[in-house]
């Protein structure tokens, strides 16, 4: 028997903007979205502030692959990002030889998806940084 799990694409806006650098990208805080699959699944943010080498982060919706992810996210970050809904993704981190692709639940990136403001928070929960992302 064959099981298909339906996914509704995630839309994003074409830019975010971070309200603060994440740790270790200081100066980095506006970023280009750009989808990677046909899917909307997969998206690649990318940032190259004037001065500073460009960088890649790619991003996913977790509730595909991680259905029971339910982080608290505090009234102060809908405030800060103007919105009662905002899109949660975590960031990706790609396959490294054997190791499959790993997904950071411990920070996600919140988003609003009217305005593109977005935010980095680490939860104050004990989970992974690495967790093995697996097909949906």
């Amino acid at each position: 028997m064959t099981m298909t799990l339906e996914t509704t694409p995630l839309v994003l806006p074409t830019a975010l903007h971070l309200a603060a650098a994440m740790p270790g990208l200081d100066g980095y805080t506006d970023f280009e979205v750009a989808a990677l699959d046909e899917a909307g699944s997969l998206f690649a943010l990318r940032s190259a502030p004037e001065g500073a080498r460009p960088v890649r982060l790619f991003v996913v919706d977790p509730e595909p692959y991680f259905p029971d992810y339910a982080p608290r996210i505090g009234d102060e970050l809908h405030t800060l990002l103007g919105a009662d809904q905002l899109r949660v993704l975590v960031v990706v981190r790609p396959a490294q030889g054997t190791q499959p692709p790993t997904a950071n639940l411990l920070a996600p990136l919140l988003v609003n998806p009217a305005t593109g403001a977005a935010a980095q928070t680490v939860l104050a929960d004990d989970l992974p940084l690495r967790a093995p992302l697996g097909r949906p």
